[in-house]
């Protein structure tokens, strides 16, 4: 698989909390970090995901916002 992004976050799937059309995917990248996506259904059942499968979070993003009180 070849893609533009640069930002390739390799992990384990730690859980899917699946709702009426979207899931919650939950990746622990490893050393504390943990990368939650929200993604239909019907691509958690396209690619095959699981709990405890190997999974890639692929973030392509012209803007990071962050703020603090």
């Amino acid at each position: 698989m070849k893609l533009s992004a640069r930002n390739k976050l390799t992990g384990t799937v730690v859980s899917i909390d699946r709702g009426a059309v979207n899931s919650t995917v939950h990746i622990d990248l490893g050393g504390g970090s943990i990368v939650t996506a929200m993604i239909t259904n019907a691509s958690v059942d396209d690619l095959g995901l699981e709990v405890g499968k190997t999974a890639y979070a692929i973030v392509k993003a012209s803007d990071v916002i962050v703020g603090a009180d």
